[in-house]
């Protein structure tokens, strides 16, 4: 290492004469910055300087930032960026055709949409597609997708479906979507481009009407196949950049040391591996911990809010100080992140938390408890999600992270809860964390969906989903339709209630076909299997049940994508108030950005732009001269 100079010292290196030694302003300015809290922009030391240097300026703030000194955070967050194009959507397209309509299709004009259509269906091989394209039942769409953040190979995804600007089909309702190809910068300008295929889909098309058919909106011309595509790209991770100020390879590595050592998973031979990495000196790539796969916005936080560098003294002390934070409200939220950055040598302290004798301490002492593995939050975040409203999205994404008994029969009692939200939000967490529970576990039905009888007390509810999955939760397995009743299943099923009401007759007319005829109870649960078992799909028992809703046939009502959400306002007891200086009243809790992606609708979602992965050689590359520099620069 070269040797530091002092002030007493009459040399100095040719670097540091480079740096400080050419004009005597210089010095001046030297002198001026001593006694700055944080560093100055290098942008600004080049200006006024132009014989700066700003790798040695880097590779300094570096040494102090590691230092810990004064001027300089301990925490990764004030080192580190998150760019839009990480929590980004990555938008994909195709040019696709909904058969099985009810002469409700056209014959597309000529255009490039339908160029790239008749090759697609020559490439799987389709007998006379002019012929095929020209029928009534078919109609060419657009197709849309929206790539999340964090997806695996396999994954599903929501898909849109529209018919384009100038199409003489009226309507896509009863249609499916035959198997399309979704790629990057397909559509631009009217024209269709290549792109690499990232997803393909498929699936019944559930047209926009259904969500709002309570007004008789007979918007047809679009839809969406909740699940409806399939990812076949690469994983993607999140990847944060290293602020301007630190871009140095040993401040890189750094940070993928301190970030891999709390958080890591096992290879297939049971050997640690790091979760953080660091590409280069700019750039850090993480993969999410499998406790925050369905929270990765709680994963980023809990990063920042890592220390850089700590003495286990230090620790120690800073643990004392968290520890009485967390007992305030006002000053929970940010010790608990602290402390689950911490790791599980923090559990004792949040566990004193869960007695503070503030709801908003007792929760947030709770949901980092669930995320570092411990249960004995299970009570907190239950009285969190039932009581209230601004904290229930948080608390049931932390309980679907609780793999343990006590959260499952929670989660079972809240599906009782006078909430719509709540019952089914807490569904959905049970869902995700024991897809497999007795207590809903659904069956496939031959229409393209789950059906989900729970046996729960409570008012009657029947919960459906345009997002994610098709699904029906009847929420009182029990419950039973109405008479007289006469609703309709998609335009062939016809439901209707027997003479002496006791019964419920389900018919299949269709031209061509004899009629079929089922005889079945008055439980929505048996209708909704037999209309299935006829041919009726997602969006037709949906309509169905949306109908006998309007005609007073339900004990309950249907609700339609109806969860909690982040970003609502909590105000704060006067006693708590009085517990912390400087306290707001009212606090947003969370926002758009922090959505448990177990609860994301995608409402508010931000479109990055596809970056092609680097091959595996160019990566190699970049390790190898990462490894080979990391040595120069720890020294």
């Amino acid at each position: 290492m070269r040797p530091r100079s002092s002030s007493s010292s009459t040399h100095c290196t040719p670097r540091q004469a480079s740096r400080w030694g050419r004009p005597w302003w210089g010095l001046v300015l030297v002198v001026c910055c001593i006694g700055c809290t944080s560093p100055l922009k290098l942008s600004s030391m080049k200006a006024l300087n132009p014989f700066y240097d700003e790798d040695v300026e880097r590779r300094d703030n570096v040494r102090a930032a590691l230092r810990g000194d004064t001027g300089h955070s301990r925490f990764i967050g004030d080192y580190v960026k998150v760019a839009d194009s990480t929590l980004g959507f990555i938008k994909v397209q195709g040019i696709g055709l909904v058969d099985r309509l009810d002469g409700t299709g056209e014959d597309p004009p000529d255009s490039p949409y339908r160029k790239q259509l008749l090759n697609d269906l020559r490439r799987h091989e389709i007998v006379d597609p002019q012929t095929y394209l020209s029928q009534a039942s078919t109609a060419l769409v657009i197709v849309t997708a929206y790539i999340p953040p964090i997806v695996r190979k396999g994954d599903r995804i929501d898909v849109e479906v529209q018919l384009p600007d100038g199409s003489d089909s009226s309507s896509l309702a009863g249609g499916y979507l035959m198997p399309c190809r979704l790629t990057t910068h397909a559509l631009l300008g009217g024209q269709v481009r290549d792109g690499r295929d990232l997803a393909i889909s498929k699936g019944l098309v559930m047209v926009n009407s259904l969500a709002d058919a309570k007004e008789g909106s007979a918007g047809h011309r679009r839809g969406v196949i909740p699940g409806g595509g399939t990812y076949i790209g690469d994983d993607r991770d999140l990847t944060i950049g290293i602020r301007n100020e630190y871009r140095t390879v040993r401040m890189s590595s750094q940070l993928a040391t301190r970030i891999g050592r709390r958080f890591h998973d096992y290879d297939e031979h049971g050997i640690q591996r790091p979760l953080a990495k660091a590409l280069n000196h700019t750039v850090l790539q993480l993969k999410v911990h499998d406790r925050y796969r369905d929270n990765y916005p709680r994963y980023l936080q809990v990063v920042r809010n890592m220390s850089l560098t700590e003495q286990p003294v230090e620790r120690h002390l800073r643990m004392r100080q968290l520890g009485e934070e967390i007992m305030l409200g006002p000053l929970a939220e940010q010790a608990a992140l602290q402390l689950e950055a911490i790791g599980t040598e923090a559990i004792p302290v949040l566990k004193a938390g869960l007695a503070s004798s503030a709801i908003e301490a007792r929760f947030r002492s709770a949901e980092a408890l669930a995320y570092l593995g411990n249960s004995q939050g299970v009570d907190a975040l239950k009285e969190a999600a039932a009581t209230e409203p601004a904290f229930r999205v948080f608390a049931l994404a932390a309980l679907a992270t609780t793999a343990d008994g006590s959260a499952a029969e929670a989660l079972r009692e809240l599906m009782a809860h006078e909430s719509v939200e709540t019952r089914y939000g807490a569904f959905r967490a049970l869902s995700t964390m024991a897809p497999n529970d007795h207590f809903i576990r659904g069956a496939e039905m031959p229409g393209g969906f789950t059906l989900h009888p729970v046996d729960v007390s409570g008012e009657p509810l029947i919960h459906v989903t345009r997002h994610k999955k098709a699904e029906i939760v009847v929420f009182g397995a029990d419950q039973e339709f109405q008479m007289p009743l006469y609703v309709r299943a998609g335009s062939r099923i016809m439901v209707q209630g027997s003479s002496r009401g006791d019964k419920v007759i389900v018919k299949r007319i269709a031209p061509g076909e004899a009629t079929q005829v089922r005889e079945v109870s008055t439980r929505i649960v048996d209708v909704i299997s037999a209309a299935s078992e006829l041919g009726a799909g997602y969006p037709d028992i949906v309509h169905m049940l949306v109908q006998a809703e309007q005609q007073h046939n339900l004990a309950g009502r249907v609700a339609i994508d109806e969860m909690p959400k982040a970003g609502r306002v909590y105000e704060r007891p006067a006693a708590d108030l009085a517990s912390a200086r400087e306290a707001m009243n009212t606090i947003q809790v969370g926002s758009s950005g922090l959505v448990p992606n177990i609860f994301d609708l995608e409402d508010d979602r931000v479109e990055a732009e596809y970056e092609e992965p680097a091959s595996k050689s160019e990566s190699a590359a970049a390790s190898d001269e990462m490894d080979a520099s990391t040595n120069f620069y720890l020294n």
